[in-house]
Order: C-alpha cells, then sequence, then structure tokens
C-alpha cells in the first residue's frame, strides 16, 4: 500500500487532533491532501516527531494527538519508543509508516529491510497497544479503532517506497509554527471556557 492511500483515508478524522509529521515525503504528502492549523510539520529535526508528541499529549490530556513517523526516523531515535511506553498518554497514537528505506533523504536501506521489527520494539519497550498492518483497508479499521481508543496506540503500516517527486511547499516553516500554536492555544481557551460552564 502507499503510504498517501493511508493519509487519505484517515484525513477526515484528524480534523480535532494535533498532528506532527516528520520531514520529507510525510510532510508533502499530509499537505497535498489540504493543510490544517493542527499539522505540524517537524522539518528538520529527524528522529524526534514522537518527542514532540508525547509533550504534545502530557501538556494537553484531553486532545488527541497523532504521530506520523518513518521507519528511518524511529530508528535515529530508538530510546524514544521507551520513553513513549514508560508515560503511555492515552491521548497519543503514534504511526510509523515503514517503507524499508530513507526515502526522503536518497533511498537507502533501514534495518527494517534486513529484519529489524519496530513494532516488536515497541511492544517489548511496554506500548499498551501494538500493530502492524499490511493492507489499506487494515490500517483504516486500527486507526478508526485507536483513535476512538484510551490507551496509547502504535501502528505500523509497510508502505511502498513511494512519494512526492518534490517537496516544495507555499508554508513557510516559522508560519506552519505560529499557525499551530495558535491553533492550540485557541483549542486549549475553547476547552476551559466549556469546562467553566459545565461546572
Amino acid at each position: 500500500m502507499q503510504r498517501i492511500e493511508c493519509l487519505r483515508s484517515i484525513y477526515e478524522q484528524l480534523k480535532s487532533c494535533l498532528v506532527v509529521t516528520i520531514m520529507g515525503a510525510t510532510a508533502a504528502e499530509l499537505q497535498s491532501l489540504g493543510h490544517r492549523e493542527n499539522f505540524f510539520y517537524l522539518q528538520h529535526a529527524m528522529g524526534l516527531a514522537s518527542s514532540v508528541g508525547l509533550g504534545l499529549a502530557l501538556c494537553l490530556p484531553r486532545q488527541r494527538v497523532v504521530v506520523f513517523d518513518g521507519d528511518g526516523s524511529v530508528l535515529m531515535n530508538l530510546g524514544g519508543l521507551t520513553t513513549l511506553a514508560r508515560y503511555a498518554p492515552k491521548n497519543l497514537i503514534h504511526v510509523i509508516f515503514d517503507n524499508e528505506s530513507l526515502f526522503s533523504t536518497g533511498g537507502f536501506p533501514t534495518a527494517t529491510r534486513s529484519g529489524a521489527d519496530l513494532a516488536g520494539i515497541a511492544h517489548a519497550a511496554g506500548t499498551p497497544e501494538v500493530q502492524t498492518v499490511r493492507t489499506l483497508d487494515e490500517f483504516t479499521r486500527i486507526f478508526g479503532n485507536a483513535i476512538h481508543g484510551n490507551r496509547l496506540f502504535s501502528i505500523t503500516a509497510k508502505v511502498e517506497a513511494t512519494g512526492p517527486v518534490q517537496y516544495q511547499s507555499s508554508l513557510s516553516l516559522l508560519e506552519n509554527r505560529f499557525q499551530f500554536r495558535r491553533y492550540i492555544e485557541k483549542t486549549v481557551e475553547c476547552a476551559e471556557s466549556v469546562s467553566k460552564l459545565s461546572a
């Protein structure tokens, strides 16, 4: 299956989530489906998407957080999987698109091509819900279960090593950062107002 198909299949479910993506093809493909202010494209910080997502999930426990990661990125920060499992935020979904290559930086093979099992590592680290999916139907169903669940969830999606030809964007990294922060501030303010009204 292709990563863009996976993203397209769950795009509507991301409306009210905080979404963090890694650099390169994943960010470009998500943005090509239509940018939203709740999407943060984490450029120039390979390996840290799960760490940023964890921080958001811990600081904003009422807000669903979705991290779109890659096998190369996760392998650069394997300790991130143990940290995720240690804190196990119930509002975080960690999606790892595993194409067995560093596609966005030259297509060199990663350790998953020679047998490294990222889902197995996440499970051994203590992540409560771990799934590996290989078809679009599986991905859509498992992601649906995760987004309606109440536990830290890790989904490793085995995808083809394909992607966009170019990664150009009309949105500057700085503006993306400001948009994302404004979205969070607005969301937290609304949540606090609702909480006060219902008290």
